[in-house]
């Protein structure tokens, strides 16, 4: 019985360092990590649909409006590194051709820091010319909406493919 009561104390004080613990943290953290994600990832993936479409469109004006001002665009060339400025100059003589490019998403996922402000999202999509592609990249909340801060677009290549292809590279960069 003695046990018993030394047992029931040790539980009472550890239950009262919790409720302290818990009074002096709580307000700290937000009433629900996961409060808004689902709407926040319904605007991002928003965002990216609408990317895709103004390229599509060749809408030059509406596909830099959802980049953020120190954007990086990442393209499937390993010497493709564009600032915002790079990539808009790139974009600009092939939109004013009328020609954009199309790119059908597949597959999407989506993850959204608790705060809220920052977005990692990877995309599996298709494209008439090159086939199954990849875009990831970075999305942050900047003037009250999601904008693209990295986009990199990639060529998946199948592991059984990866030795022939490093191998095509090396040639292809030494000749």
């Amino acid at each position: 019985m003695n046990l018993m009561n030394n047992d029931g104390r040790r539980l009472r004080r550890s239950l009262a360092r919790f409720a302290v613990f818990a009074l002096l943290v709580a307000p700290a953290l937000p009433a629900s990590p996961l409060a808004g994600q689902d709407d926040a990832g319904a605007d991002v993936s928003a965002t990216l649909d609408a990317l895709h479409e103004a390229a599509s469109e060749a809408d030059f004006d509406r596909y830099f409006s959802l980049y953020a001002d120190e954007a990086v665009f990442l393209g499937t060339d390993a010497t493709e590194r564009w600032t915002r400025e790079e990539f808009m100059d790139y974009t600009k003589a092939r939109f004013d051709t009328g020609t954009g490019w199309t790119y059908h998403m597949l597959e999407r996922h989506i993850a959204i820091t608790p705060g809220g402000r920052t977005a990692w999202f990877d995309e599996r999509l298709e494209n008439a010319n090159l086939g199954e592609t990849r875009g990831s990249g970075v999305l942050v909340m900047e003037g009250g909406g999601w904008k693209i801060a990295q986009y990199n677009l990639t060529i998946p290549i199948p592991n059984e493919m990866a030795r022939e292809v490093a191998e095509r590279i090396r040639n292809l960069k030494s000749g």
